[in-house]
Order: C-alpha cells, then structure tokens, then sequence
C-alpha cells in the first residue's frame, strides 16, 4: 500500500530542499517528502577521485544525491538577477531578488565554517572588458567554496529531516498519474507514493522526466536552447586580476564569424577539472574548494556556444548529447584533452606532448583532438573567444592551455506555464534548473521557497 503526503518533492537538490524547509515554516502540519534518484549527502562518494578517470557509475554520485548536481559544485551563490536564470523576467526582479535573499539568509542560518566571503562588481574590470569587445556580466557573489557548500548542505538536509520530513533515497521517479484529486508517483524500484501536491525538482538532468510528463498531461513545451562547448584550464596566476577582486568572471562575446554568442561561466579560481556521468555520458566540469592546502596552481573555467534551433527541427537535447557520445567514442569512453596550440595547428594532443606542458592537467582525461568531435561553427566560436579572452588575459590563447571536451547545459525543455505560479498543470509545480528558467543554485533555491509560498496560500484559500 502506498504511503500518502500532502507534498512530495521529486529531487533532493537546492529547489527542492528549500522548498521543503519553507513548507515545513509555512505549514508544520503539513506531511512532506523528498524523493531523491541518488543517495544520501554524507554517501555521496566518487570512487574516481578528483584526478582520476571517470568509473562509469550507474548512478553518479556528482550529479545524483541529496543537494543535487549542486552538492559538489564550489558554492557559488549569485546575489542577484543579472545572471544565473531568468526568474527576474518572470517575477520582476523586486520579487525575485527578495526570494535570493531569503535563500541566503537560509544558507547563513547553517553554514557553521565562517563567514563566506562576497565578492563585489568591479568598474575597471568592466571597462577593460567593454573596451575589448567583451561584456563583463558583474554582481556580487559569495563563495562558499566545494568543502564548505558541501557541509552547510549536509546542515540543511539534516534540519529538514529533523523537522519531520521523510527523505526517500534511490527513488527514481518514472510516471506521475491524476488519482481522485491527488497524483500517484511510480517509482522504478517499484515503490509507489501519494500525494495531494507535486513540485517536479529534478534538475537538467530530469529533461526526459520533464518532457515525458508534458505529454502525458498535455502541457506545451517551448523550444529552449542549448551550450556546448568545452573546460578551459590554465595558470591560475592568467586570471588572478580578476579573479582576487570579483571571483567569477562571467563574460559574453559576439564572435566576428557567426555573430553567435559565446559566454565564459563557472570560474574556478584553484580548482580543478571534474568529469561528470550523465546517464552515461562524460562531460566536463570544475570545482574549486575554499581551504588554502585544497587547490591547485590552476584555475578552470567553462566557453560554451549557444545555440537555439528552429522549426522543424525539435531535439536539441539529443543534439547535445550525440557530440557528447561522439567525444567519448574518441576519448574510449572518456573526456578528451587537447593543447590549445594543437588545436590550432591541427593535429591531436599525445601524451608525449601531454607530460611536458607546462600546465599539468588535474583531470586524467584522454589525450587526443576535440575537432573531431565538436562541429565546425561551434569549434570556431570557441577558438575566437579564446583570442579575445586573451586581449583582457594575457596568456589565456597559450599553446599550454588544456581544452577539456566536451562540456554541455541542456536548457531545451521549457514548459508552458499554466500561471505564475509556475504549475503545469493543477497541483504539480516545477522548480529549478528543469524548468528551463534557472542557471545557478540562487535563483533554483528562490525558486523553491516562491512555489512552497504559492501551494500554502492556495492551501489557505
């Protein structure tokens, strides 16, 4: 017999944990669960190690767990709308800022490891930016760097479960079902659950999930778009004049050949370079961790090209992640590496060329050329973006910089809201980065807390 709650919430990440804590504020009465795919926090083990090959897990642990995708990024938290989403578009940024800084307010309510440092926007980086054809997306960030993101997680999760809300780990959730004026979640470990309301905080890597259940209830979906492109590590001393006064430097380039939009995201400022399982698929990431003796000579950031398709063509996820396949056909079934000064002169890294670079690689990847796996335009985006990031970085455009491919955010699945509220359909609400509106783990967490506020009003009316 299937157990029944007032709410449950499919994924354990920042949306749905907020969520859940504002609920439980809300309403203490109130019977809540998460259900999460992955495991437990404090389980939450990558048998690779940071610097090693990626082991193939059937459930990764970086991308699956309690805290989400989320758990072991380094714990940056944008204090604002400028970028990370589009949630100010949706509520007005008044609104949607107020809920950013309920989410902070949260987060310093368990951080136990100090106070996390604020970095500022910074006017003369803008400037030397705008003067190089490159546009500086600035706001104030705190760091709270990967071990101390980690740990004030595991704090949240553990208050939440202290307040009586049942968290539920490898519960994968295959199929949602009207019942009465309730929904029933399947489950794939054959377990079944009940509930009077729904909040879908399955992350991107939900898309299919997502996708699935708009057909299933007729929920029309928007064609988003779509980054590929590669990880980026260098020097670390490349980008410090940056990095020691804003931290992240987002920044946007126009390229001169296709006027598409290249962005660079996700700094990493003594980090290093991760791979990720993707239901099967290795991408690229980078973490950087706020303890002194943890990080690296290094730094690491993302380039990636955007692409938004039109009609007739509808698949831009699956579009991702054949480049995606095909980089791991040629890494055997790993992420590649390529010196930049190879790429540009055409030929494949070997480890030969590998272990005299004068940047050593923090991620065992496979040396090789990543032109023959990402198409043409989007190579050429990224090359140029290398070039003009140079102009403001000196040293960026190195032949020692390591390019790690692929790397890739699937934001095609946009669900047609039904209101503000953002319910798809009667009762079942969607948060996070699965909605096709949040980039970063701010706006997914406001994001969480504005649905918990939205389903206990409508609970009071």
């Amino acid at each position: 017999m299937s157990k029944s709650y007032d709410v449950v919430i499919i994924g354990g990440g920042i949306g749905g944990l907020m969520a859940a804590y504002r609920l439980r504020r809300n309403r203490p009465e109130l019977k809540i669960a998460i259900t999460e795919r992955g495991d437990a926090i404090e389980k939450r083990v990558c048998p690779a190690g940071g610097n090693k090959t990626c082991a193939h897990c059937s459930t990764c642990s970086i991308t699956s767990g309690f805290a989400g995708a989320g758990a072991f990024s380094d714990g940056k938290f944008n204090l604002g709308t400028a970028y990370g989403g589009t949630l100010g578009e949706e509520l007005g940024d008044d609104v949607a800022n107020a809920y950013i800084r309920e989410v902070d307010e949260v987060l310093n309510e368990y951080c136990t490891s100090g106070v996390p440092r604020v970095y500022h926007s910074n006017d003369e980086l803008k400037l030397l930016c705008i003067q190089n054809n490159l546009r500086l997306l600035d706001m104030n960030v705190k760091h709270l760097g990967t071990d101390n993101n980690f740990k004030t997680m595991q704090n949240l999760i553990d208050g939440i479960a202290a307040s009586g809300t049942d968290l539920y780990t490898f519960y994968d959730c295959e199929q949602i079902e009207k019942e009465g004026d309730g929904y029933r979640l399947i489950y794939t470990n054959g377990e079944e659950l009940t509930a009077s309301y729904v909040i879908i905080a399955t992350g991107r890597g939900g898309a299919n999930f997502v996708a699935d259940f708009c057909r299933s209830f007729d929920v029309p979906m928007k064609s988003n778009h779509i980054d590929i492109g590669v990880r980026v590590e260098m020097k670390d001393l490349i980008w410090k004049h940056f990095s020691d006064k804003i931290y992240e430097p987002k920044i946007l380039y126009k390229t001169k050949t296709f006027e598409d939009r290249c962005r660079m995201f996700c700094f990493n400022q003594g980090g290093l370079v991760s791979a990720e399982n993707n239901h099967g698929i290795i991408t690229a990431n980078g973490h950087s961790f706020a303890e002194a003796d943890k990080k690296t000579d290094n730094c690491n950031f993302a380039i990636l090209s955007s692409i938004r398709f039109t009609e007739p063509f509808n698949q831009p996820t699956e579009y991702a992640e054949n480049i995606s396949r095909l980089a791991n056909m040629i890494g055997k079934g790993n992420v590649l590496v390529q010196r930049f000064g190879d790429l540009v002169r055409g030929r494949r890294t070997n480890e030969h060329r590998l272990k005299q670079n004068t940047v050593t690689p923090t991620l065992k990847a496979t040396a090789g050329d990543i032109s023959l796996a990402l198409p043409h335009r989007i190579l050429t985006n990224i090359i140029e973006t290398i070039y003009a990031l140079d102009k403001v970085a000196p040293g960026t455009a190195n032949d020692d910089t390591l390019l790690y491919g692929c790397e890739s955010k699937y934001y095609s699945i946009r669900p047609v809201f039904q209101n503000d509220h953002f319910e798809l359909v009667d009762g079942v609400y969607i948060i996070g980065d699965g909605s096709g509106i949040c980039r970063g783990l701010s706006q997914s967490g406001a994001m969480g807390i504005y649905v918990a506020d939205c389903i206990t009003k409508s609970q009071k009316n």
